[in-house]
């Protein structure tokens, strides 16, 4: 069985249908280094709190990774012009290894926050470059489908990682071997596929202003989800760890929270389809907002009920991310198009490197608990903007709208870096 490619890919290069095959080889190895990632954001936390190091550092950590992925969001550009998708993919996985290996060395805090800065850099680049390439390889017809089957397979992966956390020595450097054998692993399906390479990316120029005028709502939720995101799956383990709660009990309630991620997207993207999106990017940032208030009051509570908070809570701030990108690609033609991803990608990166350094200093001051605050402030900020917007101007028509496909906001949007010059001009025409 067979895919065919893009039309432009048929029509001007009379190229073979890809192989399904060949396309699955980039889904396997992205969940294939969400098991190793997954593990890894779980075990960092439990294993400084094991060790009796103030959660400070901890939070010094994910500012450090978010500062990675920011760097990654600007720079994979140039090297993937420079040495293409395929060798790209591998010197980044090669990246997180490294990453691993040198939390594995011992717990070194200042080498940690450096190696999950690389981190960083390189899990942000990976995604950028496989949307790129399946992007590329995927005919308009399916693309939504692909691309939603990507990001369940990413998730599912972190949530075997999260799980992982069980079954490991907290004190031992088996967590970090694992996640290197996972990203080595992850090298196979790509070192092997015979998916054609892209043509080289063009440029992707950031734009906030024009972003904005075209949809301040998609733009605002960017900037709000990369705060949210990063605050809840970055600080939830740490606060989790602070408070006493078991290795085992960080594993589980870090492994439910995907859930939520795969079981409100749906529903929310199906209802969004068929109303205004802003409507229900209401209803999800104030389900976020209830959530928090609610892992606020049950907070150090019975772990059952937090594995039900946690869920609602993560799932409903991961739907911010996909109805945003939605709502502002409703709004967008198609010449504003790559720069419009440019630009929402870069506003989700900034706050995703802005918010956790803000929790970090809040949380040395008032402790690990901050966190709930300021998602519930961000929440509660971005529904009443968007509340505004609903007052102050007009749906898109149910006609202009497109579909809705799920995401998660732990992976950058997919930004279409992989145009040839004449693709964008005939966009343009």
């Amino acid at each position: 069985m067979s895919i065919p490619r893009k039309n432009r890919s048929e029509a001007e290069q009379g190229a073979e249908p890809t192989p399904l095959i060949a396309i699955a080889s980039v889904i396997v190895s992205m969940a294939l280094i969400a098991v190793g990632n997954g593990l890894m954001f779980a075990y960092i936390p439990v294993r400084l709190g094991a060790e009796g190091f103030d959660p400070t550092w901890a939070g010094l950590i994910i500012t450090g990774l978010s500062a990675g992925g920011l760097a990654g969001c600007i720079l994979t550009g140039p090297l993937v012009r420079r040495v293409g998708h395929a060798r790209a993919f591998m010197v980044l996985s090669a990246l997180i290894a490294l990453a691993n290996a040198a939390v594995g060395a011992g717990v070194h805090p200042l080498l940690w926050i450096a190696a999950r800065a690389l981190y960083g850099f390189a899990i942000c680049g990976l995604f950028i470059v496989a949307q790129s390439w399946l992007n590329d390889a995927i005919a308009n017809a399916i693309r939504g489908r692909v691309m939603a089957f990507f990001y369940v397979a990413y998730v599912a992966g972190l949530g075997v990682g999260y799980a992982t956390l069980a079954l490991v020595d907290i004190r031992t450097a088996d967590a970090p071997l694992i996640g290197i054998v996972f990203t080595a692993l992850s090298i196979l399906p790509v070192g092997m596929t015979r998916l054609a390479q892209p043509p080289a990316p063009q440029a992707a120029s950031v734009a906030l202003r024009r972003a904005w005028r075209i949809s301040p709502v998609g733009v605002a939720g960017m900037l709000a989800v990369g705060g949210l995101s990063m605050s809840i799956a970055g600080f939830a383990p740490i606060h989790a760890t602070a408070k006493g709660y078991s290795q085992a009990d960080v594993a589980l309630l870090l492994s439910a929270m995907p859930v939520g991620t795969l079981i409100l997207q749906i529903p929310l993207g199906w209802i969004s389809d068929r109303t205004d999106r802003r409507y229900v990017l209401i209803v999800a940032s104030a389900l976020a907002m209830v959530a928090g208030l609610f892992a606020l009051g049950f907070d150090g509570g019975a772990l059952a009920a937090l594995v039900v908070i946690y869920i609602v809570w993560d799932g409903a701030s991961e739907s911010i991310y996909s109805l945003s990108s939605a709502h502002a690609s409703d709004r967008a033609g198609k010449e504003d198009m790559v720069a419009l991803s440019s630009s929402l990608l870069f506003a989700w990166s900034l706050s995703g490197f802005i918010v956790p350094g803000i929790v970090t200093a809040l949380s040395a001051v008032f402790g690990t608990q901050a966190f709930i605050y300021v998602a519930i402030l961000i929440a509660a900020a971005f529904c009443l903007f968007v509340l505004l917007r609903v007052f102050t101007t007009r749906p898109v028509p149910a006609g202009e709208t497109g579909s809705f496909a799920p995401m998660t906001a732990q992976a950058p949007l997919p930004v279409e870096l992989a145009f040839a010059p004449d693709e964008q001009d005939r966009r343009k025409g």
